[in-house]
């Protein structure tokens, strides 16, 4: 599949705030290592090859192990993610498939066990975001490519 339209130029003025909102989503306090794993569970919950392929190159040269990245979609059963990683990844898998999943008040109440209510909104923020390159690329035919 090849690029159907290319949207930063189509859609710049749109791209512009998209891209304002990445950078302030890399100025919270949220780990940079922990913000890749969140993008990288949404990206395979969405199957945007193009983000995970990404994502995990990123995290790679921020120093994440590939045993981590290679697990991140078993996260609930590994013991090398923090109790505040594996509830970060699974507000995330609760946010991608708000539909059907939510975000019950067990999960919030856990989860705040370990992110203030800054990091909390930060996080769902990231979230959000993730999902929205998610479904930009893929509805405008971005694919992974091989690396050079």
């Amino acid at each position: 599949m090849e690029q159907r339209i290319n949207y930063y130029e189509v859609a710049s003025d749109a791209l512009k705030i998209m891209m304002e909102m990445e950078k302030y989503t890399k100025s919270t306090g949220i780990d940079r290592k922990l913000r890749e794993l969140v993008k990288i569970r949404a990206s395979q919950i969405n199957g945007c090859a193009f983000c995970i392929n990404m994502h995990t190159s990123d995290a790679r040269k921020m120093g994440e192990t590939e045993q981590r990245l290679y697990c991140v979609s078993a996260w609930s059963d590994c013991d090398f993610y923090t109790d505040a990683e594996k509830l970060a990844l699974e507000l995330t898998e609760h946010v991608t498939l708000v539909p059907t999943k939510h975000v019950p008040d067990d999960l919030y109440n856990r989860v705040r066990t370990h992110f203030s209510e800054k990091e909390y909104v930060d996080l769902v923020i990231l979230i959000n975001q993730i999902n929205s390159w998610n479904r930009l690329s893929i509805s405008m035919g971005n694919f992974a490519t091989e690396a050079k």
